[in-house]
């Protein structure tokens, strides 16, 4: 039995070792049965090439942090070598190319396509199989457009690590690229809310000049459409730009946000001359470059102001410090990595501190990255019975095709891609540069969630002790609209709204709004407020007087007309005009219904009857009076020097026939008038904007014709009456008429000063007393003493007292 089990023990250690892969004798080559490419910008040959030449990249600048990541990616060989479960009996093997430059790492590019040192055409059958089943690279979007295509001819799946360019998301011409970092415009969207969060609305962009900058600012462009965010002032970067330019302009615009969206040695430059220019009190938003520690040290970093940063959230790699302490102490044969385009690892001078202190930022890219292709070829050798079918021919597509379905997790982080190859799950980290040289996790951005960001600003310290202020121009005061000044929505010049309008700064803060007609609003508004409806309700104590008036009026007539029916073959009656008197206290009484229709709301009926009635009775009584005149001066004057005159008038009834001349015109202008723009309600708006004035609407021009002929009766009223003045004193109904037109003129130059100077709602009964006094000049002044003299001197309503008058008048002409 103990026989038995030692050779079981040996067995299990012979089958062990023989799966054991090959020890690498050099950092950038491991032999097993399947190869994964990788490239690495270990340096960095930045700036144009003067011939096309094989560049030598160990005399570039070496980048530490690819450094990083190189090691990374032979540790995630290494430990999976190392795995009982995941390729159980599989061997993972690595080329790794210093892939320094985009445009002259070709050879390296083609060796890994290679078979046996040559390229097999892509229009023929497989003849041989390379071992070669995916590349995990390169970092940046530049190298990465300028290799890829070389990879997707065959579908051999490539999974970038750091290339964030949107066009890598167009499955189209990147049928077999993936990658494992958010693509630039999820950058860009956290971005955007890091600025809108804190109210930064004029800032600048910096890029680098290459796909990957110019996609980012391309991004940025477009997302803040719609946004309250202007893009200040853009420039892309590149290996000679003068910084001292870039600064000025910056400074010319009073941008206090800049925005660097480039890689880490580009930002180098920029914050070094930055330093160097005396720029403060900015705040800088840093990408990629955002957890660099070597600018976190750098002597004057605190006083260029407050630098933020996105990064990707850093996972811890356990036992990655172990195997780069261990990784120092092994020798790695440099003659044997001299074999291929100089891949010499200048990281091997780089102390494990040096190596573990710089930017984690994609580590974990590569290390994922690493660990998506080997579970992808774990499900093609069929493994999860725990030995891997080695059997089965594996070709670059059938790899392919599992990393797309990939559903992993990794470290606590979900591996998965979505149809485009970009990563579905992941956050940002928000950092600070604080006082002490680190890069503190102030907030995150978690995709895809309701409230996405979240900042602690409390851990922030502002230069300026709080949040820095960014615009181009401050935000107007409330009531005031902006006025577009320059290219730019954020530079503008604020007006105040003028009465009538407002202006509503959520819908268009660039336009004074004008109110409705039945709003208003005082300079400076924001809103409109509801008029005052006005107008002299019948329950008016101004409408009740002027109304009981009216009916004490109408009374003081029926008396009259009763009177004077009573004493109607008195002299006194024959002489106020007999028959005559009747029509002329009759049409005052109709006249006298217009007033009541200056109260209450106006209609279409209240407006035609406020007018119709005085206009068309009174033009009567106007006439009535004309003739009453006329008659005085011709007994009294020409009767003598024209008796054909005074024959023609008493032969054909001449008083009659004028009075119905007038009263026929003015009815059939009413009607005219009426029938061609009758009035009607009218809201006035005009003279008080936070009142609406209900009144009537009067075309004077369609209602002169009727206007012209009262004006004209009065006239002759006036002249015939005026040429009776020196008539008999006591019997000088002449100087009653002159006396009575007289109250009635100045009654309406009264009420037209006051109209031109005051518009509100009395304005009506100021109207209505005006009418109510013109009927009342007639009624008191030429009919009243007539009446006295009936009730409390008869003894002058006697024919020999008038008689008696007339002689004396006659004598005293004659003379």
């Amino acid at each position: 039995m103990k026989h038995l089990f030692a050779s079981l023990c040996l067995m299990v250690t012979f089958l062990h070792a023989s799966a054991q892969c090959t020890v690498p004798t050099s950092e950038f080559q491991l032999g097993g049965h399947y190869l994964i490419g990788g490239l690495f910008d270990i340096h960095n040959a930045n700036g144009p090439a003067d011939r096309p030449e094989s560049t030598d990249c160990t005399s570039k600048k070496l980048i530490r942090s690819s450094c990083q990541r190189f090691q990374v990616m032979r540790f995630s060989v290494e430990e999976i070598n190392n795995s009982t479960n995941l390729l159980p009996n599989v061997c993972l093997g690595y080329e790794i190319f210093d892939h320094c430059t985009d445009l002259q790492s070709f050879p390296g590019i083609l060796k890994l396509i290679s078979v046996n040192g040559s390229i097999q055409p892509w229009d023929e059958p497989y003849n041989s199989l390379s071992k070669l089943i995916a590349v995990v690279g390169t970092y940046t979007s530049l190298k990465t457009r300028t290799v890829a295509p070389l990879f997707m001819m065959n579908h051999i799946p490539m999974i970038s690590y750091g290339a964030a360019s949107s066009i890598f998301s167009r499955k189209q011409n990147y049928p077999s690229f993936l990658r494992t970092v958010k693509s630039n415009k999820d950058v860009i969207e956290v971005i955007i809310n890091i600025v809108q969060h804190f109210k930064w609305r004029w800032v600048a962009f910096l890029n680098n000049d290459d796909d990957y900058g110019n996609d980012g600012r391309d991004l940025f462009i477009k997302m803040i459409k719609d946004t309250e965010i202007c893009l200040a002032y853009t420039k892309g970067l590149h290996h000679d730009t003068d910084y001292s330019s870039i600064f000025r302009q910056i400074r010319a615009q009073k941008i206090g946000v800049i925005i660097v969206f480039a890689a880490e040695w580009t930002a180098e430059d920029l914050i070094k001359s930055a330093i160097r220019d005396n720029i403060k009190n900015k705040v800088w938003i840093a990408d990629g470059w955002s957890l660099n520690k070597e600018l976190r040290e750098k002597e004057g970093i605190k006083s260029i102001g407050t630098v933020l940063g996105v990064s990707h959230r850093v996972v811890t790699i356990p036992g990655f410090s172990d195997f780069i302490y261990s990784a120092k102490s092994q020798n790695y044969s440099e003659n044997e990595g001299q074999k291929f385009c100089n891949q010499i690892s200048n990281c091997s001078k780089l102390s494990p501190d040096d190596i573990l202190k710089v930017d984690p930022s994609f580590s974990f890219p590569v290390y994922s990255a690493v660990y998506a292709i080997a579970h992808a070829l774990h499900k093609v050798l069929q493994c999860e019975t725990g030995r891997c079918n080695c059997n089965i021919t594996v070709y670059p597509h059938m790899v392919l095709e599992e990393l797309k379905k990939s559903n992993l997790t990794l470290l606590n982080q979900s591996i998965e891609f979505d149809e485009n190859g970009d990563p579905k799950h992941g956050s940002h980290s928000i950092v600070f540069w604080n006082d002490n040289g680190d890069a503190e996790e102030v907030g995150y951005y978690n995709f895809h969630s309701s409230r996405p960001l979240f900042i602690n600003t409390s851990k922030i310290q502002w230069f300026t002790k709080k949040v820095p202020i960014s615009l181009c121009s401050k935000k107007c005061r409330k009531g005031y609209k902006k006025k577009y000044h320059g290219i730019h929505k954020c530079c503008f010049n604020c007006e105040i709204c003028p009465n009538g309008t407002y202006v509503n700064s959520k819908e268009d803060p660039y336009k004074c709004i004008p109110c409705k007609d039945t709003e208003w609003s005082a300079e400076g508004s924001t809103s409109c407020s509801l008029r005052v409806v006005e107008y002299i309700p019948f329950t008016d104590s101004g409408a009740i007087l002027i109304m009981a008036g009216t009916w004490v009026l109408v009374g003081l007539t029926l008396a009259m007309s009763v009177l004077f029916a009573i004493n109607y073959n008195t002299p006194v009656v024959r002489s106020a005009g007999g028959p005559m008197c009747f029509l002329i206290l009759g049409c005052l009484s109709l006249s006298s219904l217009s007033v009541f229709f200056y109260f209450g709301t106006p209609t279409i009926s209240f407006c035609i009857l406020r007018f119709l009635p005085f206009i068309l009775f009174y033009t009567v009584c106007l006439a009535c009076f004309v003739v009453r005149s006329f008659q005085i001066v011709c007994i009294f004057k020409i009767t003598a020097k024209f008796p054909k005159v005074h024959s023609w008038w008493m032969k054909y009834h001449g008083q009659w026939l004028l009075i119905t001349v007038a009263f026929v015109i003015q009815a059939l202008l009413l009607v005219i008038n009426y029938s061609c723009a009758p009035p009607k309600p009218y809201n006035e708006t005009v003279w008080y904007p936070d009142k609406i004035i209900l009144s009537c609407d009067i075309h004077l021009r369609e209602s002169s014709g009727s206007v012209v002929l009262l004006l004209c009766l009065c006239c002759l009223c006036f002249i015939f009456s005026y040429m009776g003045k020196d008539l008999p004193k006591n019997y000088n109904e002449a100087k009653a008429i002159t006396f009575c037109l007289f109250l009635l003129i100045l009654t309406w130059i009264i009420f037209a000063t006051v109209y031109v100077l005051y518009h509100g709602k009395y304005i009506q009964t100021l109207n209505a007393l005006a009418v109510l006094s013109s009927l009342y000049s007639f009624l008191l002044f030429y009919f009243l003493p007539k009446c006295y003299i009936i009730i409390f001197q008869p003894h002058k309503n006697t024919q020999q007292y008038f008689q008696g008058l007339i002689q004396n008048y006659t004598k005293t002409i004659s003379q």
